[in-house]
Formats: C-alpha cells, structure tokens, sequence
C-alpha cells in the first residue's frame, strides 16, 4: 500500500529543489508543488501524531489502518509492542545545524511527558539511526578525554568561559572522577554569562585571522565559522571542542543511544527511529533550552568518533541491514544493479516500510518510482521487477528489530 506522507519544514533544512526531501515528495507526488523560499527539512513515515502518513488510495491514516488491521503487524511486534507501529523512518535534508540534544531514555521520557506534556510530546525513548545518503557531518558524544584536555590548553576563550577551577580539575582529574569534572565543566559552559560567551566567540572567531594554518585546522575553524554565521553567539559554537566531529561518507551510519549528546551539522540522511518526537536541547538553536534536565541525564561517557558507527551485516548479495542494540527498529539499504530483472524482497515477519530513493520498479502490478513510499504487511511476499535503467536502484526498509 503507497503511502502519503508528511514533510516538516524546519528552518536549518535545504531550500525549494536543493532539498531531497522535496525531491522526493514531487516526484512521487506529480500535484505537489515545490517551493523554493521554503525550507524542506524532514520526510516523517510512519503514525506519530505530529506528522501521520495516510493511505493514498483511501486517505486513511495509517495508525487507523492498522488498529483496525492488527495482525497486519505481526504477532511479534504486537506481543512486543501492542497494536502500534514502533519506529519513525525519516529523510532529512540540512542546510545548517540542528540543536545539540539528547533524548531520555523511557523511564525518563515518561516521567517528562507526566510533568510537562506541552514540550515532552510523548512517554517514548528515542534511540535513532542515520544512514548518510550524501556526505554528512555530525557531533556526537564526547571526544576522548586527551582531546578534550588539548582543547582546553590551548584555547584560551574555551577556559575563560567553562571557568580555570572547573578545568583545572579536569586536568587533574582521576579516571574514576573524569565524569563528575567533565559534567561541571559543561555545566559551566552552558550556564555562562550569554555576554560572556558572545565576547570569547568573537575574540576566538577575530583571532583567527593571524593563525597558521595548521591551527586552523587542529581548531576547526572552518566549522566554527560556519556554526557562528549561522547561530551568532550561541554558546553551541564550543561545543565542537569538547564532543566528537563525526563525518561519513553514503552508506556509513551512526547510531545514537539514549543520553548521547549530538547535533547533526549538514548532509542528506535516511533517519529510523522509536516513535518518539521527544527532544532535551542545549544550543545551536532558537527554541527552548533544558540544560538542568540535559546535564541531569546526559552520559559523559568519552570514547573515540569510531565508536559511534554502526556496521552493517549482509543479509544477501543486494542488502546490508543496519540491526541497533534496541527492538524498536533496524533498517535494510537494498540496492540493485542496473539490468536485474526482478528481485524478492527477504519475507519479514514484521510490518515494514519501504522508500524508494532512486529507480523504477512494477511491484504488485503498478509502477513506483523515486520517492515513493510503501507498507508492507508483516509476512507479505513482494516481488521488485526492476523498469529499465542505467542506474542501480537504491531503496531503505524499516521494520521492528524482533
């Protein structure tokens, strides 16, 4: 069944036609037009009430299909999860910065949702997944603590607004109290004066003219100046210095945990996630900060950029399937050659959703193409009878991790 689905237009996404989620959306959509001052940031497939997906044939929404079709998930999915589907698969396309954030793990999630419902939208955790579709950039997690400590030497704005005490400490610190002085010093950090911050960026941000350029490079100032022009004097700009820089190529992924502190930078990637739209944000943004609630639950756990890439097993010759440590979802990246007949996806045993990011193919005797979006029934044989091309065609499945 082909879905129609829902876009967010967030403002750090990729304008009018530079956008692949609006790419996407018209060619899959001929009646869809493109704006091209308007910023296209997220393609949401799946039932979470801020962007449901819908039938296109009936214009039902997939969550009513499913509570009225259950079985169309899976005895394992409905025995694990109750008559819900338990990801959100995503596109996301960015221009420029998303807000440094963690999300809580379900105890937590739960418990912010009771407290304060109009922030935290729901009771669920959110671990998520991002599979680059173009070269992508991300912070994630904190650097290696050598690092972090070279950094705090050697950037004299950095020790001005985390505070000489705090890093001191730091420095001194044993392996046992590495954690305790690392969450001070952000805790500093993200609590300075916002004058204070705004002066230090722009002395580091000047001082960079009479620098070499090997510093240059050691400093990121490239990504420091590009943070800057977009999100002046947010404290978030520093943040380069203490978390892990993370770039992936297309095909290579990250998968992020509960309490992980991150920020995707830009890139085009292919998102999976638990239904949750519930977000703890610290900088690089406009909207609301929780910094008490980000310090409280953050992991100040300090390991290398390596560490957070996720490696794909092979399932068969055309797909490599991305499995994360949680139940909620996986997601496989099929891809066949140009001149393969006909190809029967693996038979799952869970409810899944299928997006076609490039290619042509009959499936059940109709024509799908480039952004089309699909829900498959758990256990439902498919067959792809490839249309002809000269490029290979590329499609991600999301379904429960069981």
């Amino acid at each position: 069944m082909e879905l129609k689905c829902a876009i967010q237009t967030y403002n750090w996404g990729k304008h009018g036609m530079d956008s692949i989620v609006a790419t996407l959306m018209k060619s899959a959509n001929a009646d869809f037009v493109v704006d091209e001052q308007k910023t296209y940031a997220e393609l949401w497939m799946g039932i979470h009430e801020n962007g449901a997906s819908y039938l296109k044939d009936t214009d039902v929404s997939l969550q009513k299909y499913i509570q009225e079709n259950t079985k169309v998930l899976g005895s394992d999915t409905i025995q694990m999860f109750g008559p819900n589907l338990p990801f959100l698969f995503k596109v996301l396309s960015i221009n420029k910065a998303l807000s440094i954030q963690v999300h809580p793990n379900k105890e937590k999630a739960k418990e912010l949702y009771e407290l304060y419902p109009n922030i935290y939208k729901d009771p669920n955790h959110k671990p998520e997944l991002a599979i680059a579709l173009t070269p992508f950039e991300a912070l994630c997690g904190f650097r290696p603590i050598n690092e972090i400590n070279d950094y705090l030497n050697n950037i004299p704005e950095l020790l001005s607004v985390i505070g000489e005490t705090n890093v001191r400490r730091l420095l001194q610190a044993t392996d046992s109290m590495i954690g305790d002085a690392l969450q001070q010093c952000f805790y500093s950090l993200m609590t300075c004066d916002s004058n204070e911050v705004t002066r230090q960026l722009k002395s580091l941000i000047d001082r960079l003219h009479n620098t070499d350029d090997s510093y240059r490079q050691w400093i990121k100032a490239n990504l420091l100046k590009r943070l800057y022009a977009d999100y002046p004097g947010d404290v978030g700009c520093f943040t380069i210095y203490l978390f892990n820089y993370v770039t992936m190529q297309p095909g290579e992924a990250i998968y992020i945990g509960p309490n992980i502190p991150h920020a995707y930078l830009s890139g085009d990637c292919i998102e999976c996630m638990a239904c949750s739209d519930n977000v703890i944000r610290a900088g690089l943004t406009p909207k609301p900060k929780d910094v008490p609630t980000l310090i409280q639950i953050m992991s100040f756990e300090c390991e290398s950029a390596s560490a957070k890439k996720i490696q794909p097993f092979r399932e068969d010759v055309f797909t490599e399937v991305f499995r994360p440590p949680v139940s909620d979802f996986a997601v496989a990246k099929i891809t066949l050659p140009p001149g393969r007949p006909s190809h029967n996806l693996k038979l799952r045993s869970s409810a899944s959703i299928l997006l076609i990011v490039s290619g042509k193919a009959e499936i059940s005797s109709k024509i799908f193409s480039r952004g089309s979006v699909l829900f498959i029934p758990a256990n439902e044989a498919v067959e792809i009878k490839v249309l002809c091309g000269c490029h290979p065609m590329l499609m991600f499945q999301a379904f429960p991790n069981l």
